[in-house]
């Protein structure tokens, strides 16, 4: 079973920035999937969409991180990243790397990392 290394979680400031990686243990293309991202979840909320990648560069972004998240994928190095700008408080969540699927449902998620906590402060 391919396992997901979430890194780069923390405490930061309004408005601050955030870059969070993750390290899968074998290939993030073709066999394994070509969906790699990141989920979230807040307590008291259901675990939603932050951003995935598919095979072309291509990407799909939740409406609310749209032009303060970017997410990159390196095949060769089986790792994905979520560069994090602009930061609000109700962007605080736990944060987990996916791989699956390039759809934007949550069932396309073959594989879990153990999430990553991210803390905006106001």
């Amino acid at each position: 079973q391919v396992q997901l290394a979430e890194s780069g979680g923390g405490l930061v400031q309004a408005g601050g920035s955030l870059r969070l990686s993750c390290v899968a243990s074998e290939s993030i293309s073709s066999i394994n999937g070509n969906g790699v991202g990141w989920y979230r979840q807040a307590p008291g909320k259901q675990r939603e969409l932050v951003a995935i990648t598919g095979p072309y560069g291509t990407a799909i972004y939740a409406d609310s991180v749209k032009g303060r998240f970017t997410i990159s994928r390196d095949n060769a190095k089986n790792s994905v990243y979520l560069q994090m700008s602009s930061l609000k408080p109700e962007d605080t969540a736990v944060y987990y790397c996916t791989l699956g699927r390039f759809q934007p449902t949550i069932n396309a998620v073959n594989y879990w990392g153990q999430g990553t906590q991210v803390t905006v402060s106001s």
